[in-house]
């Protein structure tokens, strides 16, 4: 049963990712509280789209600049006890990394494999959202090629 009180909140989250020598990589950060791998991901705000959103919070949590590929990955909500996440994802080619970022002192960003980045994660809907990415990179530079 649904709980009627319960407040309905927007985010937006990044799938981060480079090629280095022909190898897709992913970028991960830890959460402040657990420490666990995830995706950038926050609150969109009123007067931004989701897709800026994710590139804002690509920014904050991880020290990376790039643009959206494509349309929106995929979307999930996360129940919280007073509130619902509804979260939509965006692939994001990474252009640029900073040293230092917003969060650099509070977070750990790691580069990794598809394979690593899928061991690592710990939500269900984060490890879906890597596989999604995964197939349409894997299309993309099939069809380049």
């Amino acid at each position: 049963m649904k709980d009627f009180d319960a407040l309905t909140h927007l985010q937006a989250c990044a799938v981060p990712y480079r090629l280095v020598r022909g190898r897709v990589e992913v970028c991960l950060v830890t959460t402040l509280k657990s420490r666990r791998w995830i995706f950038p991901k926050g609150f969109v705000e009123p007067h931004e789209s989701p897709p800026a959103a994710a590139l804002k919070e690509a920014w904050e949590e991880a020290g990376l600049m790039g643009r959206i590929v494509g349309e929106r990955l995929g979307t999930y909500v996360r129940r919280k006890p007073r509130c619902e996440l509804h979260v939509s994802c965006y692939l994001m080619l990474v252009e640029e990394v900073r040293e230092r970022w917003n969060e650099s002192h509070l977070r750990r960003r790691r580069w990794m494999t598809i394979a690593e980045a899928h061991a690592q994660l710990h939500h269900v809907a984060h490890r879906d959202l890597l596989t999604l990415a995964a197939r349409l990179l894997e299309m993309s530079r099939t069809q380049a090629g």
